[in-house]
């Protein structure tokens, strides 16, 4: 077993996102993992994501608050909100912007593959 308590997982920053405080639970610099990693990110009102794309699937789920999430998929934007244990896919190389529009702080869970080595 594997525990990583909260005040231990490490935080960590990604390129593209804005006011976001980001922290892997499992996988990565949290510890051993062959397939996944977990993270938590807090949007800050305003806060969120450019639009991008990686050819890793990944899986949200919001915790708090709400997040609205936007996806191109064909050529066309869809757009989805999530709120308390909703959750989304986002397919490897559909690109994806988060946004927390609200005036309260929103919370996610993120999993995710590891990339291959």
């Amino acid at each position: 077993m594997h525990s990583v308590p909260i005040g231990a997982a490490p935080f960590y920053e990604a390129p593209g996102h804005i006011q976001m405080l980001m922290q892997r639970l499992q996988g990565m610099e949290a510890g051993p993992s062959d397939h996944l990693w977990i993270g938590t990110s807090l949007l800050e009102p305003g806060g969120g994501t450019t639009s991008s794309a990686s050819g890793l699937e990944k899986f949200y789920i919001c915790l708090e608050g709400e997040v609205q999430i936007t996806a191109v998929q064909d050529g066309k934007p869809q757009v989805t909100r999530l709120r308390y244990l909703d959750s989304c896919r986002i397919a490897p190389g559909e690109e994806r912007q988060l946004f927390n529009h609200t005036a309260k702080p929103a919370r996610l869970l993120l999993v995710m593959p590891l990339a291959p080595r």
